[in-house]
């Protein structure tokens, strides 16, 4: 769930930047628009926008989430600026001239630089109360214990409904910050919402607990249904709020959907649609139950995906799942409204998937990170990975390649560029 679209870093500091503060930031907003007029991204959204209308020219290759704390050489990604206003715009800018420059993929990069909307959420009233053990103090993968608040249907109030409003002042603020800063360079441009992670259970399992939840489905299932349910309902309350402050932002376009990639097609923003007032029928969708990888069909169906229904059904377009192997499960998954993209996680069985899916779908599969995370980089092995997935999708499927989930590559980003470059040759031989 979102809550303030930006962190409070107070954009009234971009007045008192120190002049070299500003020289940073507007260097690296000029290199950043240089690679932004290249024509190469318009080919690039094309062929994007051809994958999500499954007419496919060849797999597209994307990366993200990746561990940034082991990222860094040559200090290209070292911070030189001192307020923490101009701090924050210099790591976001480095971050995508990093990727650019190093693991691009079939990156996109935007003739703008976004000012988010200021919108403030006061949450589900509920957090997570969690024992954390890290194995890595500069990495925020981390292993959570935690604290079971979730014992009966009285808990359940504990959820609330929240409420949430725009800082139009705070927007504004932000917005002719950045306009200060980058003038003549780049334009800004405010952004809306246009993109919502709903998936009720990564956030009632925390509550809950793993093994309850699982115990309960069996034992005490109106209990569960119960706190879908509600879930649910706090979901859209946020979504009705979102549709009445009107503030969202179509993402046909240069955004990820979903746990996939971009979500550039012509299928959106289809009708009726008013540019002055975007509605969720505009906009692509999604859904997960990533702790639901061992529940059988009918149980997810019962105690996912039946309830999502509520919330998949009201936008244009839909982008199902994440981790969650979903091979057994295609029959249920075609109930979903407006389907368009379906998750093939590393522990999918592959032929299932294609051959359920087929050309119906798009098939959004997430190589195995784990290839990147041994003693030893073996680049033939992620090659070969790559083919053993990619060979019996030619002329079956239309493929997007999510590397994701980078919990480390050992401090060695080498193996991450490497990963990059073998992925879009594999890519080009099915072109």
């Amino acid at each position: 769930m979102t809550y303030d679209s930006r962190p409070d870093t107070p954009a009234t500091e971009s007045g008192k930047l120190r002049p070299l503060d500003k020289d940073i930031l507007r260097r690296l907003a000029a290199e950043l628009a240089q690679i932004a007029a290249l024509p190469i991204h318009k080919e690039k959204a094309a062929l994007w926008q051809k994958l999500n209308d499954r007419e496919s020219k060849r797999p597209m290759v994307w990366i993200n989430e990746i561990c940034w704390n082991e990222m860094n050489v040559n200090d290209e990604l070292t911070l030189q600026c001192e307020s923490p206003w101009a701090r924050a715009q210099e790591c976001e800018l480095k971050k995508i001239l990093y990727q650019w420059r190093h693991l691009p993929g079939d990156m996109i990069v935007d003739d703008f630089l976004a000012s988010p909307l200021v919108i403030r959420n006061t949450g589900f009233g509920i957090v997570e109360d969690v024992d954390i053990v890290r194995t890595d103090a500069s990495s925020s993968v981390v292993s959570r214990h935690f604290k079971i608040q979730i014992r009966d249907f009285k808990d359940l109030d504990k959820i609330r409904m929240p409420t949430v409003t725009h800082d139009a002042i705070a927007t504004e603020t932000q917005y002719q910050a950045m306009c200060e800063v980058y003038k003549g360079i780049m334009p800004v441009k405010k952004t809306g919402q246009a993109h919502i992670w709903f998936t009720p259970w990564d956030y009632l399992i925390r509550w809950w607990g793993i093994e309850e939840a699982m115990i309960d489905m069996i034992e005490r299932p109106a209990l569960v249904h119960a706190g879908v349910e509600r879930m649910v309902d706090v979901w859209m309350t946020m979504l009705d709020q979102f549709i009445k402050l009107n503030v969202l932002e179509l993402n046909n376009s240069n955004i990820r959907v979903g746990s996939g990639g971009y979500a550039y097609t012509k299928t959106l923003p289809g009708a009726p649609y008013d540019a002055k007032r975007v509605q969720p029928h505009n906009l692509w969708g999604c859904s997960n139950a990533q702790i639901f990888s061992e529940i059988s069909p009918e149980m997810h169906w019962e105690f996912a995906l039946q309830h999502d229904l509520r919330w998949l059904k009201r936008w244009g377009l839909n982008y199902y799942g994440c981790c969650e192997p979903l091979d057994k499960k295609i029959e249920i998954l075609k109930r979903i409204p407006n389907l368009r993209k379906v998750s093939a996680s590393p522990w999918c069985n592959a032929g299932k998937m294609i051959s359920g899916l087929g050309g119906n779908y798009v098939l959004s599969h997430k190589p195995n990170p784990a290839i990147l995370a041994g003693d030893h980089w073996h680049p033939e092995r992620a090659r070969q990975a790559l083919r053993d997935f990619l060979d019996p999708t030619e002329g079956r499927c239309h493929v997007e390649l999510i590397m994701k989930d980078i919990s480390t590559v050992r401090y060695e980003p080498q193996r991450l560029w490497e990963w990059e470059k073998i992925a879009m040759q594999e890519a080009e031989r099915y072109a």
